[in-house]
């Protein structure tokens, strides 16, 4: 970052908290005068259920009164490209300078609450150092996944020859703005069995598909309907931080369903669909008809099919609940995680200060080979056997053994036998969209709903989204493709969203997980299926590396541990369209992260 390396006479930055006026005060009621319902599955009769009257916490902008001023540093300490965290006594403000002219946005992720300044600037936005989220420095809008919320914005001014901050206390504090949405026009209005738009499936896709039609202008009816129990919540958490609480993990607050009118019917699952005469068949024989549909399941755990299956305490980790009830039982006692996919080796991850033992048992020689090659994978599995984990690789369970209908034993088909409490399965996942045979949507030969790149099916106002979908991904040439992240998820319901609403737009988000193991995490962009050969800079050793993964001459994907925000700068490369070869990131030279390599 720039300093100060010579004494000029003082140029100050001023930055004024600027929010549109629309905004500066939200009505807490619906325009029909009471408080929004959700409906909700109760002793199973859907039933509507009012929200506590809880208002959401008020604009942080709105008191002229709140505010602060602080000098912030001379015009010259920043170069154009660079960023700068700056103190205002009560909270801080990410300083940008980018063609010339200077912007301020809240300086932590909505998401996780990562420093934006140890992020990625590029033409006019900047990503997120840990999950490569993206924000315009202008709006502070919010412009790819994962997250909710944009970031406050700040007005920055030059004035004369002095800069000065000029903020909202409320808004350095708070470091999220939630973009303004409409209401539904009159919920009084409406038949409790038709809405304009129904959305199959309460997870991210779900929601931030709601969420955009609202801040689209969108003043129709939009029901949400879930098999979960709960509002929808942040689920990678379940195998990251296992005793989490559905209040805790919750995406929204229950008032910001209320005050927005977005309407969720929880366990409630839909048996079948009549594409015909538009509507949904609920498994309990209730029927809602839609003028547009957003199919969004998910994806359903695959179960053992073992001798024994059917024995208490073994689990796939689907609800809180699972996660929760994991954890209780786990502790002190003896887990075996089958599968050593992300979920069970993020299981096994967190019960092992938890367990007496933790083994995992997996059918390939390393853990996450097909994903992340045999060397990180090794590096990897080297970190857990450090943290006690024992691993029982190229091999299956063949049978689990009960005593009094619990669990006692997992049986290897290498004739091991394990002591075990508690067993969980992370062996796959299968997509949940057996509802929708014979409806007439496309289904490829896995499962997977087709839709194109405005996510429809080939049903007219049909559209999927998340981990239930294949779809056309710019970044490999619009092969099709499942990508079951948390963060495409996201963009799945924001571009079916703007497609409800005949936006036009098409998906060319750059892929972007985590995974969290023992305080470290792995993050990786892109979409690395069928590499050929692993390109590794740093020391697996010390687990302080970047492995690109390449096919033919050209890097198609790239994982890292302790190197951001390498992942991010590579995910900004791959957006702007550019091919990294695969000479690149042989020779060691990062010239090409700037545009100036081949």
């Amino acid at each position: 970052m720039g300093g100060c390396f010579s004494k000029p006479k003082p140029v100050e930055v001023k930055i004024e908290v600027v929010i549109p006026e629309k905004e500066r005060s939200k009505e807490e009621m619906s325009p029909n005068g009471k408080a929004s319902p959700l409906i909700y599955k109760v002793n199973g009769t859907a039933r509507h259920y009012h929200l506590e009257e809880h208002p959401i916490a008020s604009n942080p902008y709105h008191n002229p009164k709140d505010v602060v001023e602080a000098s912030v540093c001379h015009v010259k300490d920043l170069e154009n490209g660079q960023m700068r965290e700056v103190d205002l006594g009560c909270g801080k403000a990410l300083l940008i300078k980018e063609g010339g002219e200077f912007h301020a946005v809240g300086h932590k992720c909505p998401h996780y609450g990562a420093p934006l300044v140890k992020g990625v600037l590029s033409k006019g936005r900047v990503r997120c150092p840990w999950h490569g989220a993206c924000f315009n420095i202008s709006t502070g809008d919010i412009e790819d996944f994962p997250g909710l919320d944009s970031l406050p914005r700040f007005q920055v001014k030059i004035e004369k020859e002095k800069v000065y901050i000029r903020a909202s206390k409320q808004a350095l504090q708070i470091q999220r703005r939630t973009k303004m949405m409409a209401k539904c026009i009159s919920l009084s209005n409406y038949n409790l069995s038709s809405t304009n738009v129904l959305i199959i499936g309460a997870g991210a896709a779900g929601l931030v598909c709601a969420e955009t039609l609202r801040q689209e202008g969108f003043s129709d009816r939009i029901v949400m309907c879930t098999m979960d129990r709960h509002l929808p919540y942040d689920r990678p958490k379940l195998s990251k931080s296992m005793d989490s609480h559905p209040e805790q993990i919750a995406l929204r607050p229950k008032e910001f369903f209320r005050t927005y009118d977005i309407e969720v019917l929880t366990e409630m699952q839909v048996a079948a669909m009549d594409i015909k005469n538009k509507t949904a068949v609920f498994k309990d024989g209730f029927k809602m008809e839609y003028n547009k549909l957003l199919i969004a399941t998910g994806n359903t755990p695959k179960a053992l099919s073992c001798k024994g299956k059917e024995v208490e305490n073994v689990f796939n980790i689907r609800t809180p609940e699972d996660a929760n009830r994991v954890v209780k039982l786990a502790t002190s006692k003896n887990v075996v995680v089958v599968g050593a996919s992300f979920l069970g080796m993020e299981v096994a991850a967190y019960l092992t200060e938890r367990a007496h033992s933790v083994s995992v048992v997996e059918l390939e020689e390393v853990p996450f080979k097909k994903f992340f090659g045999e060397r990180v994978g090794r590096a990897v599995m080297k970190m857990f056997e450090s943290n006690r984990v024992k691993f029982y690789m190229q091999t299956e369970v063949s049978e689990l053994r009960e005593q009094e209908g619990k669990l006692k034993e997992v049986v290897l088909k290498s004739g091991k036998v394990l002591r075990a409490d508690v067993c969980v399965v992370g062996v796959g996942a299968v997509p949940a969209t057996g509802f929708l045979k014979q409806s007439g949507i496309n289904i490829d030969s896995k499962g997977f709903i087709v839709v194109n790149k405005m996510m429809q099916t080939n049903i007219p106002g049909v559209f999927a989204a998340g981990d239930a979908v294949t779809f056309p991904l710019a970044l490999r040439n619009n092969k099709k493709v499942n990508v079951p992240h948390w963060q495409m998820a996201h963009m799945h319901g924001r571009v079916a969203a703007l497609n409800m609403l005949a936006h036009g737009v098409e998906i060319s988000t750059v892929p972007y997980l985590w995974t969290a193991m023992f305080g470290k995490s792995i993050r990786y962009a892109g979409h690395g299926e069928g590499f050929d050969d692993v390109v590794i800079q740093g020391d697996l050793d010390e687990l302080k590396f970047v492995a690109f993964y390449t096919k033919s001459d050209e890097v198609v994907a790239v994982a890292s541990m302790n190197y951001d925000p390498i992942v991010s700068k590579v995910a900004e490369v791959l957006a702007a369209g550019r091919t990294i070869r695969k000479r690149d990131v042989e020779t060691g030279d990062m010239s090409w992260l700037t545009g100036k390599g081949s």
